[in-house]
């Protein structure tokens, strides 16, 4: 069974040729190329909380990850759902940050 993106389950509309994406924009989350194939994802659609700038409140672009993520995030059902799929090889914010800083 694939497995799913931020976009797909908050049903956002904020995806490339989403509902939303003529009105509101594209999300960061959808677009981060470096991010593709982590936790399975397409591009940062499953490590959206490492994304600086995603649209999850509406139109008003989220901050760093830092700033999302000891907010938000850490709440978010959607990031409850990838780590429980995820274990064991969840990965932590850090490493996927690094790994993104590594990709070409």
């Amino acid at each position: 069974m694939k497995k799913q993106n931020c976009w797909e389950v908050k049903k956002c509309g904020r995806e490339p040729g989403g509902i939303k994406a003529d009105e509101f924009g594209v999300c960061p989350a959808a677009e981060e190329e470096k991010a593709d194939g982590i936790h399975d994802g397409e591009n940062g659609g499953r490590c959206c909380w490492v994304v600086a700038g995603t649209l999850c409140k509406g139109a008003n672009a989220q901050g760093s990850y830092v700033e999302k993520f000891s907010g938000d995030c850490q709440k978010c059902d959607f990031y409850s759902m990838v780590k429980r799929e995820e274990e064991p090889n969840f990965k932590i914010g850090l490493s996927i940050i690094k790994e993104m800083r590594q990709r070409k």
